[in-house]
């Protein structure tokens, strides 16, 4: 078929993707395929920089003490911490309001901020305007050498946690907070909102017990210049997250912010690839489907547009793992969409084909001929050109019909030769042969061609045999209408190689035989004219045949017009 309906169609379902990317019609789906791609990528190792310290069971079960814990317990755990030697200390814990407990409470908290010189403090309540929140006044962060982040991260649509900001609230996010007094230097803004490169899924990164670490339990060194998060990781105390790689198990908020944190410190290990990479995948996608239908078949066609889509899935994974998500959804729906149209459209013309097919041969060959003309062009167009086959030509003649039709009126001229060559061409079609053409009450036919026949020579020669009966039958219908004893024929049988194919133009075409063994075919049915014989079969014809019949009588060699060698010629006695 043409390539222009293939490519408009493949193009109208590439701008329904490039469309919906652009509205970000499927972020859920797309966001999914990112999960995806974390847990076939697997768990890495944890950042050894980034320590977590979890308030978990074994820590109530040995403390003994009613949540939320007093203040002075903390600062006890920030000093075991500061004589560890940990470079930055991270609470990822809520002092909304004063201690309950009265402000001594609040006081030793303090002062082991003050004696650490290095703590980071979560806050959840920011004023939008200021940055400020309400306990952790500029005053006291910088008497007590602290620093306050945001300790809130951004939600997706599904409900899960897979990026973070620089800045929300006009307050940096805990997680750059914490990498910059690791580093000491300023984490720009830029490229951030950016995705959280999580290092596995929950549990990637160890917990070590509060309880081990406050009663000294804790190898010594094992805090010696690391960020430590401290915080709740017993879910009883909910503070856990559905995140990229958390499934159906949720991520404790320390290990959050551990993994936050981690990407920070890597400068963003894991970015989106710019959008103009994404538009020229979906349009490469979409273009995929019409330059594939092009050159195989739906069935083929439909496998490899199949293989491109999982090499694609593939290449999008491995650029996962070196640091890029590029979109998946939007290309595989590019790829799909165009694969339906294209294949569709392609379906609807292998239709069209295939009946136009059976129109242009049904007229000459059989039906059984037709189906194996579609089988073997796979429905395909019909063609100009032609194809060399070993083949029987016929030709046939009706004797004296010429001058007997004169005295007749045309109605009844026609009416007498459709019926005369209605008999002979189901003579000729019953054998398997295709009708070429009727030359007035003359006929042309081809036995192997188009589909080869091993036993082309057999065929025709039966069919010659056919037509010779039919016609006495023929005879007996014209002596009773009254219109004299009937006629005589004269038919030519010759065997090899012949060119045959459609000839004409894509308008108007017509089947065709050509070359030596035709011309010789022709001559042979006019010599019969003057001779007591209706048919002639030539030498090459009788060698041709798998089982000689009874009754094939040898005539004479005789010389046949643009043949240098005199042909051996055979008749039915």
């Amino acid at each position: 078929m043409t390539r222009r309906p293939l490519f408009v169609v493949a193009l109208a379902m590439t701008a329904i993707a490039l469309a919906a990317y652009g509205f970000g019609a499927l972020r859920p789906q797309e966001l999914s395929t990112v999960d995806a791609r974390f847990s076939i990528r697997g768990a890495q190792a944890p950042d050894d920089r980034v320590v977590v310290v979890g308030i978990d069971q074994p820590t109530f079960a040995t403390l003994r003490q009613q949540w939320p814990f007093p203040r002075a317990t903390h600062g006890k755990l920030v000093d075991q911490l500061r004589r560890d030697g940990a470079k930055v200390i991270v609470l990822d814990l809520q002092f909304t309001e004063p201690s309950s407990r009265g402000e001594e409470d609040d006081i030793a908290l303090v002062d082991a901020m003050d004696r650490a010189q290095n703590v980071v403090l979560a806050s959840s309540e920011v004023d939008p305007k200021t940055g400020e929140t309400p306990v952790y006044t500029p005053d006291l962060l910088r008497d007590v050498g602290a620093r306050v982040g945001n300790s809130l991260l951004p939600n997706d649509t599904d409900g899960r946690i897979r990026r973070m900001e620089h800045t929300q609230s006009r307050l940096p996010l805990l997680g750059v907070v914490a990498a910059e007094r690791y580093t000491g230097e300023e984490v720009s803004a830029d490229g951030y909102p950016a995705p959280i490169a999580f290092r596995g899924p929950t549990g990637t990164f160890p917990v070590i017990s509060y309880s081990d670490v406050l009663r000294g339990k804790v190898p010594a060194g094992t805090f010696k210049d690391k960020i430590v998060v401290v915080g709740p990781t017993d879910p009883t105390l909910q503070d856990t997250h559905a995140t990229a790689t958390s499934g159906s198990t949720l991520m404790p908020g320390p290990e959050l912010q551990a993994n936050a944190i981690s990407t920070v410190l890597d400068d963003r290990p894991l970015r989106e690839v710019p959008p103009v990479v994404n538009v020229l995948f979906i349009v490469l996608l979409g273009l995929a489907a019409p330059l594939v239908s092009l050159r195989l078949g739906p069935g083929r066609a439909l496998l490899v547009l199949a293989l491109i889509g999982l090499a694609f899935a593939g290449v999008a994974q491995l650029a996962f793992g070196a640091g890029w998500i590029v979109s998946v959804v939007y290309p595989l729906l590019a790829l799909l969409l165009s694969s339906i149209g294209t294949l569709g459209v392609s379906a609807a013309s292998a239709a069209f084909e295939r009946e136009r097919v059976r129109d242009v041969f049904s007229r000459f060959v059989s039906d059984a001929v037709v189906d194996q003309v579609l089988e073997a062009t796979d429905g395909g167009a019909v063609r100009l050109g032609g194809v060399r086959l070993q083949s029987t030509l016929l030709f046939s003649d009706l004797r004296g019909f010429t001058s007997f039709a004169e005295d007749l009126d045309p109605e009844q001229v026609v009416d007498i030769l459709n019926r005369y060559l209605g008999e002979m061409s189901d003579a000729i079609l019953d054998h398997g042969g295709t009708l070429v053409a009727y030359m007035g009450d003359g006929i042309m036919a081809v036995f192997g061609a188009p589909i080869p026949q091993p036993d082309h020579a057999d065929r025709a020669l039966a069919a010659a045999r056919d037509m010779l009966d039919r016609l006495e039958r023929f005879n007996g219908w014209i002596a009773e209408q009254g219109l004299g004893a009937g006629f005589k024929m004269g038919i030519g049988l010759n065997s090899g190689m012949v060119l045959s194919g459609n000839v004409g133009s894509e308008r108007r075409l017509e089947y065709t035989a050509i070359g030596d063994t035709t011309n010789t075919a022709a001559r042979l049915e006019a010599m019969t004219k003057g001779t007591p014989h209706q048919l002639f079969v030539s030498d090459s014809t009788r060698a041709q045949l798998h089982q000689v019949p009874e009754g094939l009588v040898f005539v004479d060699e005789l010389e046949v017009r643009g043949k240098q060698a005199k042909v051996k010629t055979w008749t039915l006695g």
